[in-house]
């Protein structure tokens, strides 16, 4: 028996996770949505702070985690930092969407295991076309 989540119907594919830690509301809503029109994408989880956050990723999983720098409580980077050493988190997809896009906390993004970096500000497209593709390989995995 396979635990992989799937989504039912004609031509049944497995899901891509995603958690989202955005602290704006209009923000994390607009990521919501969009991420809601990709085929294949489930968004498993949100949250606006690091312990928040922390403590959802213990009890859940997820196939790609999007966090952004600057949170209500905490910081992504400390976030990072700390489920860094997680086996379970560290095979997830990293993703860092902040507007904060200096090199600084690209390099500090990567020694955590960031892969992709995206500027809020303008690089939404971007971020929504890599999960868009993600999904789509996913679907030819089975």
């Amino acid at each position: 028996m396979s635990n992989k989540t799937t989504i039912s119907g004609p031509a049944e594919r497995p899901v891509l996770r995603v958690f989202l830690v955005e602290d704006s509301l209009d923000v994390r809503e607009l990521m919501v949505e969009n991420l809601s029109m990709i085929p294949g994408v489930v968004v498993a989880g949100v949250s606006e702070s690091e312990s928040d956050a922390l403590s959802q990723l213990n009890d859940l999983s997820c196939d790609v985690l999007i966090v952004d720098i600057q949170l209500k409580k905490g910081n992504g980077i400390s976030l990072l930092r700390q489920i860094a050493e997680v086996d379970r988190v560290s095979r997830t997809l990293k993703i860092i969407c902040s507007n904060n896009a200096s090199e600084v906390f690209r390099r500090a993004g990567q020694q955590y295991g960031v892969r992709h970096f995206f500027d809020k500000t303008s690089e939404f497209p971007q971020l929504f076309a890599l999960l868009k593709d993600l999904s789509n390989a996913r679907a030819y995995t089975l």
